[in-house]
Parts: structure tokens; C-alpha cells; sequence
């Protein structure tokens, strides 16, 4: 990465604390119970409110049939401009209710958790209200948990050879007396309900840090956002961007699949989070790329990635002395990035992240510089867009004729 000594560090956004307001913000993105199948009240509640309370008149709003991902058209209709996507997914990891046993247990599936690090955690369980046809309700106070007891648990337990298996973790809801499990019935719960912890972000002991739940992937869907709030009163009209909010990546990627194959976008950028390999406990032997929180977000090389958009952004990072580090995927991204390969679509693809500790456990944190580099890394990649060919924006033409060629060295 190069360095401006004619620019003030002071100036860049990404070398600042996050102002307040926009924590307040992030944290209430993040605190939005979407759930996977459920992700309106983050697309919906949170995210389209305030894309209303600051996108210009002209803009278009895409609704689906499917899901509820939406869609931030800023040039709707006008199909000659190149269609820049970007996207972030709301939904976000749960447990379900699989069983309802007769002590009053609720045995539950912890999808793509790792069993040990939910037990002790309390929970929101959401399930239709008895009392109120068609209502949902939350419950409150309920703790994940497996053996009861260490007093319960095998040698081998004890000893940390063996873990505990999904099969046997489930809710404590403190049920007693006569009909457990009939009580339970009575609050409204039935298999499939939905669950999630119950772990606000708060800050970091270290300065400019913040941990909690679901990280993965509020912060796309905030980054989204910010995006879309910084350009929306600049005059990018050489470029058409769909800022989208998708659902169901936890599963495999399949509402921004559904919502790429509808729009067909030239380009897709997808943002999301990333590991913090050099901090990762007990992975020295893997030799991974050392990627760092707090050292700046990350540029996804290999897979389907356009290795023209990657040099493009490092390029644009490079001049505007944004902080980033590579990363390289092989077969998958692993991200909403391969939408456009999985819908069968032509589209140039990048994904961009910041590097996380702890992904996929109620104790996620992050670096707010790492998450600001990246929002104004995607502005300023959307900037150049729309400055290319003298100032009449890039073209399909540019993509198609940009493909890398190793043939001629």
C-alpha cells in the first residue's frame, strides 16, 4: 500500500473513532431480530426507514416475492447505464425448536454454531402469539444449555477430550409442577420457531473495538447503508447502483441469488465479514493469511472474483491512502459475491470484508476502522466509476475488454 505524505491522516475517516450517532445506528442494525426466513425486521424495520429518511425522490425501492430483500435503485429504468450491486445479507444464524419433551425441555438444532460456545447463553425465542391469530411474540430469560450439570458430564467431558454434541443442547425455560410439557405448548412454541442470543454490541476494551452477537452480517447491511448515505446527494449519473439488502446467505447465498438473477447487475461488490487469521487460536499449522483486525478490510482475490475490479479498487485505495490487506478464496468465496455465478448471470464479482475474531459465536468484535475503510473504499471505487472514459462512466465494453491476459508477458 502507498502513502500520501501530503495528505493529513487527521482527514481520513477510517483513522477516527465512529462518531456516536453512527454507533447508535450500527447497534440498532445489529439488534434487529432477523433471524433466518425473518430478516424483514431488519430489512424492512430498520434498513428501509432510513434509506427513506435520505435517498432522493427519483430512487426505486424493489420488493420480492420470495424474501424480504430490498433493493436501492438510484437510476431506476435506465438500463443503457452499467449497474453496480452491492450487497450486504440480513439474516442471521439461529436455533429452532426441534422438539418439545415431556419434562418441559426444548430441544433445539444449533445451525451453525459450534454446540460449546452457546451453552450458558441466554436467548430471545420468537413464536406466534396464542392469544393474538397471526401475531409473534418474544420470549425472554430462556438460557441455552446441554449437560445441566459438570456433575453430569462423562470423564471425558470434564477432561475437555469430548465436546457436547448438537444433539443435546436445549432451552432451560424453568418449567415445573404437573404438564411441563403443556406449559410450554401454552406460550406459543412449536418446531421450526426461531431463536437467537440475546448480546447487544458494546464497545471493545481497546480503543475504536466492539463485540457482541451478529456481526456477520448487520455490518454489510449497515455498510450498505452508509454507502448509500454519503452518495446519495452527488451526481453519480453515469452509474446505476442497487444497494441491496439480501436474505438467506447463512443457507447458500439464496436471496441475493434469487435477487441478482431478477436485476441482472454488471458488476456485484458483496460486504461482509471476514476472519482474523493472526489472532485465530490454535491454527499456527494451517499457515493462513495472516490477516488483522484493525489493519484495515480485505479484498477477496480468486474464485469468480474479476482480478480487473480487484487491481481497480487497489488502485483507488492506493490513491486515496485507504488501508486494506488481500485474501484469496479457491472454489467459493463463501459470500454473497458468487450470487451471480450460483443465478447464472454475467456479472464482473468482488467481495470485500473486515477481518473478525470469534465469527459465529455470541462474542463476535470487530475494528470500527477496518468497517469505515471499507465503506469508503466502495464510495470511492463508485466515484471512479462514474469518472471513467472522460467523465462518461464505465462501460459494459470496459469490463468485457479488461480480462487479464497472461499470454503476452
Amino acid at each position: 500500500m502507498s502513502t500520501d505524505s501530503n495528505r493529513s491522516t487527521s482527514e481520513q475517516p477510517w483513522t477516527a473513532s465512529m462518531p456516536e450517532q453512527q454507533f447508535e445506528f450500527m447497534s440498532k442494525v445489529l439488534a434487529a431480530p432477523s433471524p433466518i426466513g425473518f430478516e424483514a425486521a431488519m430489512s424492512y424495520g430498520v434498513i428501509k426507514p432510513e434509506f427513506e429518511s435520505f435517498m432522493p425522490e427519483g430512487w426505486a425501492v424493489h420488493q420480492f416475492k420470495a424474501n424480504a430483500s430490498l433493493v436501492f435503485d438510484s437510476h431506476p429504468g435506465r438500463d443503457d447505464l452499467t449497474s453496480v450491486m452491492i450487497v450486504g445479507h440480513a439474516d442471521k444464524i439461529r436455533m429452532q425448536v426441534r422438539k418439545i419433551d415431556s419434562d418441559g425441555k426444548v430441544w433445539i438444532n444449533t445451525d451453525s454454531f459450534l454446540p460449546t460456545t452457546l451453552i450458558g447463553h441466554e436467548v430471545k425465542v420468537f413464536c406466534q402469539d396464542p392469544e393474538k391469530q397471526g401475531a409473534y411474540k418474544v420470549i425472554n430469560g430462556a438460557t441455552v444449555e446441554a449437560l445441566g450439570a459438570i456433575h453430569f458430564s462423562t470423564p471425558a467431558q470434564r477432561s475437555g477430550e469430548a465436546g457436547i454434541k448438537p444433539d443435546s443442547i436445549y432451552l432451560e425455560l424453568h418449567m415445573h409442577g404437573e404438564d411441563r410439557k403443556a406449559q410450554v405448548e401454552a406460550l406459543g412454541l412449536r418446531v421450526g420457531d426461531p431463536i437467537l442470543l440475546d448480546r447487544p454490541i458494546k464497545r471493545g476494551v481497546s480503543a475504536d473495538t466492539f463485540y457482541g452477537a451478529y456481526l456477520d452480517n448487520g455490518l454489510g447491511c449497515f455498510s450498505v447503508t452508509e454507502i448509500a448515505r454519503i452518495l446519495a446527494n452527488e451526481s453519480l449519473d453515469n452509474v446505476r447502483v442497487l444497494y441491496t439488502i439480501a436474505t438467506h446467505e447463512e443457507i447458500g447465498r439464496f436471496g441475493s441469488t434469487q435477487v441478482v438473477g431478477e436485476l441482472k447487475p454488471d458488476v456485484l461488490i458483496a460486504t461482509d465479514v471476514n476472519h482474523d487469521y493472526e489472532a485465530a487460536p490454535g491454527i499456527g499449522g494451517r499457515n493462513m493469511n495472516p490477516l488483522k483486525m484493525g489493519e484495515g478490510f480485505t479484498i477477496g482475490r480468486g474464485s469468480v472474483a474479476s482480478e480487473y475490479l480487484v487491481q481497480t479498487l487497489e488502485q483507488v485505495c492506493r490513491n486515496k491512502d485507504i488501508p486494506y490487506q488481500l485474501d484469496f478464496s479457491g472454489r467459493d468465496m463463501g459470500t454473497d459475491g458468487m450470487a451471480a455465478a450460483l443465478a447464472g448471470v454475467d456479472s464482473a464479482a468482488i467481495t470485500i470484508g473486515y477481518p473478525i475474531r470469534n465469527m459465529h459465536t455470541g462474542s463476535e468484535s470487530a475494528h470500527t476502522g477496518d468497517l469505515l475503510a471499507s465503506i469508503h473504499a466502495i464510495t470511492e471505487l463508485l466515484r471512479h466509476f462514474n469518472q471513467q472514459n472522460d467523465g462518461k462512466g464505465m462501460t459494459q465494453d470496459d469490463l468485457k475488454n479488461s480480462h487479464i491476459r497472461l499470454d503476452n508477458l
